[in-house]
């Protein structure tokens, strides 16, 4: 005999899955444009004259928004690919994970283009302050205050 479907729990699980890749979404291009970014600037006239650390800020600034770019996008190719999905609980935890990752990514690349950019145009100690208020701001609203308001929904 077949047990009841729970039918709440299964929209619930669909909700989920669909917020999860609504915010995906909402990521993605940010990375996609700071790639942008990035991938024109060294073929720009100035770029040749930039100091050695200012190079290396640059590839790690790079390889940051890539990477971020790959882990935001991994879930849409992945779900494309497995196809289809057998476990889906367990395809949205892995899912998730990726997504984490990828705003840990971006945000540590905005945090060094934002030190890159103010850099070249005030100097390397305006930059520094700026890329930490940056990364400040980042902590604040991106970890710190969902991380408060989930500890205040519990209470």
């Amino acid at each position: 005999m077949n047990e009841p479907r729970d039918y709440d729990a299964e929209e619930r699980e669909d909700g989920d899955f669909s917020d999860m890749l609504s915010e995906m979404r909402i990521l993605l291009p940010g990375a996609q444009m700071l790639s942008a970014f990035l991938i024109i600037l060294p073929f720009n006239e100035g770029f040749g004259k930039i100091v050695h650390a200012e190079k290396l800020l640059f590839l790690a600034t790079f390889f940051f928004s890539l990477t971020a770019l790959v882990l935001l996008s991994a879930p849409a190719v992945q779900h494309r690919v497995m196809r289809p999905l057998k476990d889906r609980a367990r395809f949205k935890r892995n899912a998730t994970r990726q997504i984490v990752a990828g705003a840990c990514s971006l945000g540590i690349a905005l945090t060094l283009g934002t030190d890159l950019v103010i850099s070249e145009v005030f100097g390397a100690t305006v930059g520094f302050v700026m890329a930490a208020i940056m990364a400040l701001i980042l902590l604040c609203f991106w970890w710190l205050m969902p991380a408060l308001m989930k500890r205040n929904d519990k209470e």
